[in-house]
């Protein structure tokens, strides 16, 4: 099962199965989230630390002919957090059954905060409401076996995914604690946070210090030695959650506890490098005697209602995030849609906006990447440094047609898709150089890909799946041949032994092709140019593993279909020619192979369209206006849109695009993500029916 897949389904079992500690306690569902997250939290902690111990111990000096002990500064520096061994998760799991597992678990959160200065920030007493028995349970399932051989950060995703799921149940502030993923590392890669202070008014979860360490982390330096984290939050277990998502990624940050329309407690007014935000959208209770003389409100106040509030406190934020910048500043923030073209006072601040030359990227975002949130939203992007000749000009792109979709519910940015968003950013900044090396790189996952299908002679996965479906052939042969008439079965072995025939020979041709395109590859000029040529050539490759992929698909589905078709009179199972159990462990054997080779020659396919996605719609290397898409739109053409920053409102409609290869089978799994979804929903409504009778007697 590929690695994305592998991680969903652990995902949901652990979440179904963590629901134990809400159903055995006493916690409503807007308490249990923190012993849940703390829970986790030590696991991610642990899952971090074992990530680079190895690698920390190897590079230790010796004392003694001994390494020196392990050090919290030593992990710091790899983005983990140093535990000390009664906070390690094998520990706990591994305690007698007589323990005090609650004891041991408040032991270890303590044990933590003293090292990282955490104090009373960690969940400890709420522990002690729940079953020993109860906790043991808990304990080995967030521990399950797959995980132990799963690469990659696996339970940075799974920790987000929890955020994801309480968001979803809104057990905590509506669910404003946590923004999707993919929206923050749009906005820290599109701001670049690279050094300097970082600061988020309404930090909730802080998930936006954690992307931009992992930006940092990405040009392979220290996060704590190039950013300074500071925040401020207005509800004290959300600051909490925040800090524990900073330490369990080995960084550190000062979160205050503030309403950020009234306090400023970092006085850092026009002081920090960065800032990157998703406000609460559309507040109108901030009252308007408080703030109006408020210096981080230089375009004045957007609107006063007759109960003297502010009557939407959207440009209040929007104010704040423009003036905490210092004169080289970038802020990258989430707002409601309406905002960008609101009328009267609104559009006057924006106005007043506009003309400052900061406002450099404005994104709008279909409806659904939120998880409490069906709206649709903008992110805006300032940037006080724009070069001189850029001031007159903003970068509109609409990004509504571009999204993956992942449940019923929910939408979001597959990697490639943030990827190509960026480039048309680093396009508009004349950085033409990211551009080809992405373009490159996309070539090269491809020509990988395409590699690992072909890569070993006779045992390649195209091969092997091949040498399967003979083996098939040969067991039920026999039992074919004696079949009398025209029997159904043998027009269907015949098309099976012809297309195994087929795919063979185009197993040939497709490692030849993927032979002498890796050999062009090595002397391959990277020029704008040069890449163009070989997006064009790659394309018959991309189309040979298309065409692959049906083979072998259709392959397997005769292969069922015969099967079924000789079982059904149930005179192959009464045939001592006829080997079922043989054939079906051969069926199951080539399955795995298949769905491997299905899944890489796919990915041939779709890092080639990446490419060519990007020199299509910027063939010369530069930027372009892309009709539908994006354009860059200057200060007269706003002022002429009642100062709208809606893209939607100046990029036009994208040409219809014909899809020549409709995937059915792609079509089948979202009805089915839809359907499982309703099913969900069906669920839960009888369930509150069933208790609605019962509470009235009925």
């Amino acid at each position: 099962m590929p690695q994305l897949e592998l991680i969903e389904a652990i995902e949901k079992r652990l979440w179904k199965s963590a629901d134990n500690l809400r159903a055995n306690s006493n916690f409503a569902s807007n308490e249990y989230f923190l012993p849940v997250m703390g829970l986790i939290f030590l696991r991610h902690a642990y899952s971090r630390y074992l990530m680079v111990k190895d690698e920390i111990e190897k590079t230790l000096p010796k004392r003694g002919g001994k390494n020196r002990a392990l050090t919290k500064e030593d992990f710091s520096q790899k983005s983990a957090i140093y535990l000390r061994p009664e906070a390690q998760y094998d520990y706990l799991v591994s305690l007698p059954d007589n323990s005090d597992r609650a004891g041991a678990i408040i032991a270890a959160m303590e044990s933590i905060e003293e090292d990282y200065d955490l104090e009373g920030v960690l969940p400890k007493e709420e522990y002690r409401a729940l079953e020993n028995d109860v906790l043991k349970q808990t304990l080995q399932i967030l521990n399950p076996d797959e995980l132990k051989q799963a690469s990659g950060d696996v339970f940075g995703r799974i920790y987000e995914y929890f955020l994801t799921q309480f968001a979803d149940l809104k057990a905590h502030d509506n669910g404003e604690f946590f923004t999707p993923v993919s929206l923050v590392s749009l906005i820290a890669n599109i701001i670049e946070p690279k050094e300097g202070i970082v600061l988020d008014p309404a930090c909730g979860s802080g998930g936006m210090f954690v992307q931009s360490a992992h930006f940092v982390e990405r040009l392979n330096q220290s996060p704590t030695e190039h950013l300074t984290f500071k925040g401020m939050e207005k509800n004290a277990t959300t600051i909490r959650l925040a800090k524990m998502n900073l330490t369990v990624h080995g960084l550190e940050g000062d979160i205050m506890k503030a309403i950020t329309y009234y306090q400023d407690p970092h006085e850092l007014f026009q002081k920090a490098d960065y800032v990157m935000a998703n406000p609460p959208f559309n507040v109108d209770e901030v009252d308007a005697d408080k703030v109006r003389n408020d210096p981080r409100l230089p375009f004045g106040l957007p609107g006063v209602n007759n109960q003297d509030k502010v009557s939407n406190g959207n440009y209040l934020w929007i104010s704040y995030f423009y003036s905490y910048l210092n004169d080289h500043g970038r802020a990258g923030f989430v707002m409601s849609s309406q905002a960008s073209s609101a009328g009267r006072d609104e559009a006057k601040v924006r106005q007043k906006l506009v003309e400052t030359g900061a406002v450099e990227v404005m994104v709008s975002i279909r409806s659904n990447f939120f998880y409490t949130r069906t709206v649709p939203c903008e992110l805006w992007f300032l940037n006080r440094a724009k070069p001189e000749e850029m001031k007159d000009s903003v970068l509109m792109i609409d990004a509504r047609n571009i999204f993956r979709k992942v449940t019923r519910k929910i939408y979001d940015f597959s990697h490639e898709q943030e990827q190509n968003i960026l480039t048309i950013v680093w396009l508009y900044r004349g950085e033409t150089e990211r551009y080809l090396g992405l373009v490159s790189r996309y070539c090269e996952t491809m020509l990988k890909e395409a590699e690992s299908s072909v890569n070993s002679g006779d045992e390649n996965l195209l091969n092997q799946f091949c040498q399967k479906m003979t083996l098939f052939l040969d067991s039920a042969r026999p039992y074919i041949i004696r079949l009398s008439g025209d029997h159904a079965a043998k027009e269907i072995f015949s098309e099976l032994e012809g297309e195994v025939t087929q795919v063979s020979e185009e197993i040939t041709g497709f490692a030849k092709s993927t032979s002498h395109e890796l050999n062009l590859w090595e002397k391959q000029d990277t020029s704008n140019g040069g890449l163009k040529i070989a997006v064009d050539r790659l394309s018959s490759l991309a189309d040979s593993s298309h065409a692959l992929v049906t083979q072998v698909d259709l392959i397997s589905k005769l292969v069922n279909r015969l099967i079924e078709t000789c079982e059904k009179d149930g005179q192959a199972k009464e045939s001592d020619l006829w080997s079922g159990r043989d054939m079906n462990r051969i069926l199951k054997d080539a399955e795995g192979i298949r769905e491997e080779l299905v899944f890489d020659l796919k990915l041939v396919r779709y890092f080639w369209k990446q490419a060519h996605w990007l020199v299509e719609r910027f063939p010369d290397g530069t930027y372009r206006d892309v009709e539908g898409l994006v354009k860059c739109v200057s200060r007269s053409e706003i002022e002429a849109n009642d100062w709208s920053l809606t893209p939607g409102r100046y990029v036009g409609v994208a040409p219809e695009e014909v899809d020549e290869e409709f995937d059915f089978e792609e079509a089948l799994r979202d009805i089915h993500i839809e359907l499982e979804g309703l099913n969900v929903e069906a669920a839960e409504l009888a369930g509150i029916i069933q208790k609605n009778f019962k509470e009235l007697g009925i």
